[in-house]
């Protein structure tokens, strides 16, 4: 592939260093980087604007073919340019447990010689403060505007010009030139460079190390492995928070206006994401989760929301950017997500699913998680029967969603199981659990169609009730969620991917479209395999995968008919479902997989 200028979301990779991330584009251009951390200010914004915007990029001056990957098991990226006098690539990677983040790149000479230009373009605030430049002692550059600075350092000198700063050079192979860009608070002193060369050494260590960690998957360990690196990059390592994606508005529908920030942690991933890490081994990384999301909700339970910062903070004010148009014209970019102020009910459910999950996975118990549960049960079970805004945080009128019902009978249902309890408050949950039962399979069934439906009333369908079978609501086999399967893949299924609902600016008040969402697709390959029809669950799972970038990655959605990645990206909930489906894949089929160095099969959000 020859560099082009139009840019596609699926034309990323991602490098981090467990605190923040950058997008990297098949151009070499570096155009999302927030700091200190993932939901920082964006020094590099070109991704939702123009270079001016800022962005950092290193490529050929002459038309080149392009090639990448990730070095095994790690996130160092390794961009290839071939041109016609030479070929040269670009390694890209954030060094790991060092005081500031850095973003290192190596140009590495192949063969012949190769003319490249460098431009870097920083720009603090999203795009929109110009910091001041200047070149500090052995030739680094310094940044500075208000609490920031970024210290550039490298083997090859830049130049001011036009607000930017640029360089002409020519690597032969065999050569290597290397940059170092390392953020610090303006008001200590610049980062001392480092070595380039022993850094990458140290982080490729890193990154196989823990990836040797995962479990064979069979037939799917390489894919399931991707993506929990992924999850892993996606870490805040000072908390265990895990964010949703590292970036910003991009959009779920191109010159649309569903553009959200999602560079927070929701409790909705809170089982998903526990199942994925116990699952593959990593129970350091699904205890800190847990971790995190007990101090998270901790406090008083009407005030428990639907998302949080990245160490639990509350406000994550919405606001929009006016100086940025936008991923491909899509506007308004919003930072921030109102939607943390929204009545979900289905969260208490996936808190309660969570931790039912790290008792089965054999994380210890703790009683602060005791008595947060019971706090949060008792006021659930005052509210539960309220209309709210649902999983998919629709900012329309609230409905009695009937997986927000699911979810809480998950809740109560899970409170009725647990050894923790005492048996007077475990029957008490498990009437009440019985009763929303009975209520859901009374108003959520369509009277004619026989199959469960969006919301009370409604005779829209909603991917979201594809959870019924995954969270034991019903078994699988029951004529009602077979039904409800039979009617998704007859009105949300495009191209062999599901929707997430039938929009309707009456529903979520904002136009109609958007994308195939993945992590919804997954959940029905889920459905396939829990039925017994295995090869329409196979069959799923490989498309889905085939969907997948050049180095593995996945957006939030998928546009069929254009073929192209929607929403932010990469996509935690999307790699989440990727690694629990090839689970259950291999529980499904029968096998016995030796996971985590033992043979066990592997855990099921329900069984």
């Amino acid at each position: 592939m020859t560099l082009k200028t139009t840019r596609r979301i699926e034309d990323y990779a991602m490098i981090g260093d467990c605190r923040t991330a950058a997008l990297v584009g098949r151009d070499g251009s570096i155009d999302w980087l927030c700091l200190p951390r993932f939901d920082g200010g964006a020094c590099f914004a070109a991704l939702l604007g123009k270079p001016e915007h800022g962005r950092w990029q290193i490529a050929p001056k002459a038309p080149a073919k392009v090639t990448r990957h990730y070095r095994d098991g790690s996130l160092v990226l390794d961009t290839r340019f071939e041109t016609r006098s030479g070929i040269v690539s670009v390694v890209d990677f954030m060094p790991i447990g060092r005081p500031d983040s850095s973003i290192v790149r190596r140009v590495i000479g192949r063969a012949g010689r190769v003319a490249l230009h460098a431009e870097l373009v920083l720009r603090f605030d999203y795009g929109i403060t110009v910091p001041w430049v200047s070149q500090g002692t052995r030739g680094v550059l310094t940044a500075v505007a208000g609490p920031h600075l970024l210290a550039l350092s490298g083997t090859v000198p830049m130049r001011g010009k036009d607000l930017r700063s640029v360089a002409d050079f020519t690597v032969a192979a065999g050569e290597t030139h290397s940059f170092v860009l390392t953020h610090g608070p303006s008001h200590l002193p610049v980062p001392r460079p480092f070595n380039a060369r022993a850094a990458l050494a140290a982080t490729e260590k890193f990154w196989r190390g823990w990836a040797g960690g995962c479990g064979d998957v069979g037939e799917w360990s390489a894919a399931v492995r991707r993506s929990l690196i992924t999850l892993k990059g996606l870490s805040f390592e000072a908390t265990g928070g895990i964010v949703a994606a590292p970036t910003a508005s991009l959009p779920e529908l191109i010159g649309g206006e569903r553009n959200w920030d999602y560079r927070y942690c929701w409790l909705r991933d809170a089982a998903f994401t526990l199942l994925a890490f116990l699952n593959a081994g990593y129970r350091d990384e699904a205890h800190a989760w847990r971790d995190w999301l007990l101090r998270a909700v901790a406090g008083s339970p009407d005030q428990m929301q639907i998302m949080y910062g990245l160490a639990g903070e509350r406000r994550l004010d919405e606001w929009q950017v006016p100086w940025l148009p936008g991923f491909a014209g899509s506007a308004p970019v919003r930072i921030g997500n109102a939607a943390a102020g929204q009545l979900q009910l289905d969260v208490y459910g996936e808190v309660a699913d969570a931790l039912a999950l790290a008792r089965k996975g054999g994380l210890s118990s703790v009683r602060r998680g005791v008595n947060v549960t019971t706090s949060w049960l008792e006021h659930l079970a005052r509210i539960w029967h309220q209309p709210d805004n649902g999983i998919w945080e629709v900012r329309g009128k609230p409905q009695h969603f009937t997986h927000s019902k699911v979810m809480s009978w998950v809740a109560f249902r899970r409170a009725a199981d647990s050894p923790d309890l005492e048996p007077a408050a475990r029957r008490r949950w498990g009437r009440l659990a019985d009763r929303i039962h009975r209520e859901i399979c009374r108003k959520a069934l369509d009277p004619r169609g026989g199959h469960f439906v969006q919301a009370y009333g409604s005779r829209r369908l909603d991917a979201s009730l594809l959870l019924l079978a995954i969270v034991g609501f019903l078994p699988p086999d029951d004529p009602r969620l077979r039904k409800t399967v039979a009617a998704i893949e007859r009105r949300l299924l495009v191209d062999g991917l599901v929707l997430r609902y039938e929009t309707a600016r009456s529903l979520d008040g904002l136009p109609q479209g958007e994308g195939a969402f993945l992590a919804c697709s997954f959940w029905l390959a889920d459905n396939y395999a829990l039925m017994g029809r295995l090869e329409d669950a196979r069959r799923l799972f490989l498309h889905l995968l085939g969907l997948c970038n050049d180095v593995g990655l996945l957006s939030e959605e998928y546009d069929p008919r254009a073929r192209r990645f929607l929403g932010n990206f990469p996509q935690a909930f999307s790699h989440v479902a990727l690694v629990n489906t090839a689970f259950g894949l291999v529980r499904a089929e029968g096998r016995q997989e030796k996971i985590a160095g033992r043979q066990r099969a592997p855990v099921a959000r329900h069984d």
